[in-house]
């Protein structure tokens, strides 16, 4: 028997999503059907509030309702230190730490050729800039520990070894291949603490 249209649609997108298969995405969708209406209408809510309220911050390119983002406008964070990550996300899981006071810059992405992503194609050119024009005293690579995270860091650091800024990168507490944003608070801190200049 097939099954209503309704519910195929909502399996159908909930496969799109990162890391679900059909099984959970119909799980996903009996659970809603059996579920209050409110509870599906807040979900819908809180799905479309995302794509009409969030952006991104043009300083730090971080996600935000306001811009600047709360962390790039608060005045008592070091400005003259950017922690650079892959993700917007990625700056949640920093902050979660609790020791970090510097600034962010998102790349947005990371160097991969086999997906068609250059240098170009990320936001390194306006983190040159920034570290040009604001006297910036230490840039902290903090990308994955994976192929693409690497190499990202290494260009970066070439990128800005005329600027005369210390360019350092999170130490060694991540395993490789493991993303930042599923490593424990202290993993994460002792990555932070351990962190080594790059030439």
């Amino acid at each position: 028997m097939k099954r209503p249209q309704a519910v195929t649609d909502l399996i159908d997108e909930l496969k799109r999503l990162p890391g679900i298969g059909q099984k959970t995405a119909e799980r996903l969708s009996f659970f809603l059907m059996r579920g209050k209406v409110d509870q599906a209408t807040r979900l819908a809510t809180a799905i479309q509030n995302i794509k009409e309220k969030i952006i991104l911050c043009s300083v730090c390119h971080g996600i935000t309702e306001s811009d600047p983002c709360g962390i790039c406008s608060d005045t008592s964070r070091n400005q003259k230190q950017i922690c650079v990550v892959e993700e917007p996300h990625d700056v949640y899981v920093m902050e979660n730490m609790g020791y970090f006071k510097g600034v962010y810059h998102v790349l947005l992405g990371v160097i991969s050729p086999l997906d068609g992503i250059g240098p170009g194609d990320l936001n390194i050119e306006v983190l040159k800039e920034k570290v040009a024009d604001k006297g910036i005293d230490e840039v902290i690579r903090a990308t994955n520990p994976d192929m693409e995270g690497e190499s990202t860091a290494v260009y970066i650091s070439k990128v800005l070894k005329p600027l005369d800024v210390k360019v350092t990168r999170i130490a060694r507490g991540l395993p490789v291949g493991s993303d930042i944003e599923y490593a424990d608070s202290v993993t994460l801190l002792k990555s932070l603490e351990g962190r080594m200049e790059m030439g």
